[in-house]
């Protein structure tokens, strides 16, 4: 097996284990080979965990891929033109036996401007600076000391524009520094570390979350009587039928045992106001329709209220409900609301950590009708469902 593929596949699999460094299967990593002309990259809608040698992955050329980011003609046209244009690229440029359907990372250009091997994540204890409105200023006091500080990259619409953006960035800080960044911090998205070797990205990925997680206090545990069968039985037919007059679907319900995150949060008294925030980054929005939506009771003409006024905004309706003194419940299919609730469970910690820098920033209305209008962002929430 080519060592490029065997790195990609190593990075990707103790990375993609840990769910405090990566949910709902999201997450790129890449390899490019000794001699410059090829990039292994994960494919779209993979899981880190779940890559090996006959799956999750693509092998590209470098040179047409990087030729993407050179074109004058893609920055203006209009995105809903631009960025299937650029998918249709990025699968050109392939060049392996893989058969069927199977795109390359969306951010492939993104990875090809950057060092041999890319590790992009979503940490919980990153989040919970890209998500803060003083996020940046703490970011640079935890790394004031390191000769070659991080990149810190303003929010960007994901796809083409994030990609050239950081291009321009990259080209800035090598100027600047005499080499590229070895780590870079996306505003509402994460971290991307970029090394030599695959032990380097991965020593780098550690020497980060060290850093990050040094300022923050994991929430408290809380000890919470079991809920009664009876009463989960009952929020979950008052979700379904909420569900249900609300939007017409007839979705399941699941129900997730309490952990400590949650349990910390349902204590605090802020809960409802620090959910009443839009979503987070894309991922919340993309597979869990933003955040979860409060509940003091289950009520159903309450919640299908609720639900109809998201609906009559233009929003979508909540898929996560975290009702108090039970927990959390998800209104989808079984395969994604597991996603949902991996998602939603890291939120409500990101949520609360963000307070300790200046508050929650999450992605503004523009921002939000972009990634829901963005195809890339279907395609991948439409693998993971499982309806290929």
């Amino acid at each position: 097996m080519n060592k490029a593929l065997a790195d990609l596949i190593r990075i990707s699999n103790e990375t993609g284990k840990d769910t405090t460094l990566v949910q709902g299967g999201g997450g790129n990593t890449s390899v490019k080979t000794a001699d410059g002309k090829y990039m292994y990259i994960k494919a779209s809608g993979t899981a880190l965990k779940d890559m090996n040698t006959k799956k999750g992955w693509r092998r590209m050329q470098l040179e047409p891929v990087l030729a993407i980011l050179k074109d004058k003609s893609l920055p203006k046209m209009d995105a809903s033109a631009r960025e299937p244009e650029v998918v249709n690229r990025l699968l050109l440029a392939c060049d392996d036996k893989v058969t069927g359907w199977v795109r390359p990372s969306v951010e492939s250009h993104l990875h090809a401007c950057l060092g041999k091997c890319v590790i992009h994540l979503h940490p919980l204890v990153v989040a919970a600076y890209v998500n803060a409105r003083n996020g940046k200023a703490e970011i640079e006091k935890l790394f004031r000391n390191e000769k070659f500080p991080p990149l810190w990259v303003p929010y960007t619409d994901p796809g083409f524009m994030l990609a050239k953006k950081i291009a321009q960035l990259v080209g800035n800080y090598q100027k600047q520094f005499g080499r590229k960044p070895a780590v870079m911090i996306l505003q509402k998205h994460g971290l991307f570390v970029t090394a030599g070797t695959a032990d380097a990205a991965l020593r780098l990925v550690r020497k980060v979350i060290k850093l990050c997680k040094s300022k923050l206090k994991e929430p408290k545990a809380r000890k919470l009587k079991a809920p009664a069968a009876r009463d989960i039985d009952a929020a979950k037919s008052a979700i379904r039928k909420a569900v249900l007059d609300a939007t017409g679907q007839s979705l399941p319900v699941s129900y997730f045992p309490n952990n400590k995150a949650v349990a910390a949060f349902m204590a605090r008294k802020d809960a409802a106001k620090l959910l009443a925030t839009p979503a987070l980054n894309p991922d919340e929005l993309v597979y869990a329709n933003g955040s979860a939506m409060w509940l003091e009771n289950c009520d159903i003409k309450t919640i299908t209220r609720k639900l109809t006024s998201l609906l009559s905004k233009g929003q979508k309706p909540s898929a996560a409900f975290v009702v108090k003194g039970l927990g959390l419940f998800v209104a989808a299919d079984k395969k994604t609301a597991s996603v949902i609730a991996e998602i939603t469970t890291c939120s409500v910690l990101i949520r609360t950590y963000a307070l300790k820098f200046g508050g929650i920033l999450a992605l503004t209305k523009r921002q939000q009708n972009f990634i829901n209008n963005w195809e890339s962002e279907a395609f991948r929430k439409k693998l993971a469902s499982g309806k290929t």
